[in-house]
């Protein structure tokens, strides 16, 4: 059931009374797969909350998560909000100088760690942080010898919240309810791949326009599950394991790691998931190591198997129906080979499969197809707060991005730039009125990217506009 509010803290709050005792987030523990429901989601949000103000935050702090996908990564960013302060994503991956570059910049009061070695970053790098007064760390161990009396534990955060609690009861209420939904939500940095990253301040009213498209255009509703693996810091992730899961009541499972995701998604088998290209690439991977390994009767089997599959998918995408002879076959090629693949690499309860972020090769895609997962591509940016377009069910088209999600306005300007606006559109670049001067012109998000609207409707992004120069001749040429 989808909810209608204004911020995030509201509709935990709602999501919280609506479905207190359905799963909300799963986690491994031990090798015990740990659940928290709804109830327990907007109780640990409520003490880590009210252990922050007890600290001292404000409205517009800073709150920085250094952390690989954990439930500690969503209650410390929905308790920053739930203050009307501010998240502030940093990928766990970053040396310890990156790691301060975006705590300084976005002048973060607090800062939550995983475990010993991103608090070791922050040590590492404290002396440029002049802002910085909290560090709270989830996992502990190794830090007993650790002297620093910024750090203290997760857990002793939210004791410190259950004290402020008993003491005044109705606070958590009021600060979720004086949350704006045009306040900033949390900061997004780029990647910084052309310089320093910038922190897209994202607002409520785009979380919330985002999640309510997203659903719209995908078909993702409640009930789904759904893998988080893809760094937090990151939008994509952000709209699988936040933002749709709060407005429609998904169950989220963290993966033990980026690196175990293969055999994370075989125990969780998702019905949403969504792979960079990367990840679909390892996956096919997998498969064509593993058949390397089989007799060489059963390669065969799979190599007429996956022809037989890649000529169904191209009649079917392309409207065409199948015979009863090609429908029979391809139900033996699922009986005799598919059906063990999907399993293979986790994706036999995919209901929903997505790729984004970057572009993927089209034999990949029709690599997977063929075996009966079909991937739609999607295209989007932090500036527009995920997904601007998707493909959507029956519109399937290998090499495009699909059509624009609902609200969202765009049109390609006379050099081939894609332009748009919505509720999606970020507020700008935190403490960079210059960069947000050139990105949002008259409203218009310019996204750098260069596009071309295929006869069918399906947009195709062709380049990135820096990428192109001009010949002697005048001729607009793509290296």
């Amino acid at each position: 059931m989808a909810l209608l509010t204004d911020t995030l803290p509201k509709l935990l709050a709602e999501r919280g009374r609506a479905a207190p005792g359905r799963v909300a987030l799963r986690e491994k523990e031990f090798g015990v797969w740990q659940r928290v429901d709804w109830r327990g989601y907007l109780g640990h949000v409520r003490r880590a909350c009210l252990g922050l103000v007890a600290l001292g935050m404000k409205p517009g702090d800073k709150v920085a998560i250094l952390s690989e996908n954990r439930r500690e990564w969503v209650f410390a960013e929905l308790a920053a909000m739930s203050g009307s302060a501010v998240g502030v994503g940093v990928y766990p991956t970053s040396p310890a100088k990156e790691v301060g570059y975006v705590i300084a910049h976005s002048e973060a009061r607090f800062v939550v760690c995983e475990d010993q070695e991103q608090v070791d970053k922050i040590l590492e790098v404290s002396a440029e942080l002049p802002h910085l007064e909290r560090i709270v760390v989830a996992d502990v161990r190794g830090l007993r010898r650790y002297t620093d009396p910024r750090i203290l534990s997760f857990e002793a955060l939210q004791r410190l919240g259950e004290e402020r609690e008993a003491a005044e009861p109705g606070l958590f209420d009021a600060l979720v309810a004086a949350t704006d939904p045009d306040g900033v939500a949390f900061l997004i940095y780029t990647s910084g791949t052309t310089g320093f990253p910038k922190g897209a301040m994202i607002t409520h009213r785009n979380i919330l326009g985002q999640a309510r498209a997203a659903a719209e255009a995908t078909g993702i509703r409640a009930g789904d599950e759904v893998v988080s693996y893809l760094p937090l810091c990151h939008v994509a992730e952000q709209i699988l394991s936040v933002f749709l899961p709060l407005q429609l009541g998904m169950t989220v499972n963290f993966a033990e790691s980026v690196r175990t995701i293969q055999e994370d998604l075989r125990e969780i088998a998702p019905s949403v998931f969504l792979g960079v290209p990367r990840i679909w690439e390892k996956l096919q991977s997998s498969i064509l190591v593993k058949l390397q390994e089989a007799p060489r009767w059963r390669r065969w089997l799979f190599e007429r198997a996956l022809q037989h599959g890649r000529r169904c998918a191209e009649e079917e995408l392309a409207g065409r129906g199948l015979g009863p002879g090609a429908r029979a076959l391809r139900w033996l090629s699922w009986v005799l080979v598919m059906r063990a693949l999907q399993n293979f690499v986790g994706l036999r309860r995919a209901r929903l499969s997505f790729t984004a972020a970057a572009a993927i090769s089209p034999e990949v895609l029709w690599f997977f197809h063929a075996l009966g997962i079909p991937v739609r591509e999607g295209y989007g940016m932090t500036e527009c707060t995920g997904f601007s377009f998707v493909q959507r069910e029956g519109g399937i088209r290998p090499g495009t991005v699909g059509v624009a999600i609902p609200e969202l306005e765009w049109r390609i300007a006379p050099d081939g730039e894609l332009l748009m606006r919505g509720p999606g559109v970020f507020a700008g670049y935190f403490k960079n009125q210059e960069a947000t001067a050139e990105t949002i012109r008259d409203g218009w998000l310019q996204s750098g990217d260069v596009a071309q609207l295929d006869p069918d409707g399906q947009l195709r992004i062709v380049d990135r506009k820096k990428s192109i120069f001009v010949t002697a001749g005048g001729k607009n040429v793509s290296p």
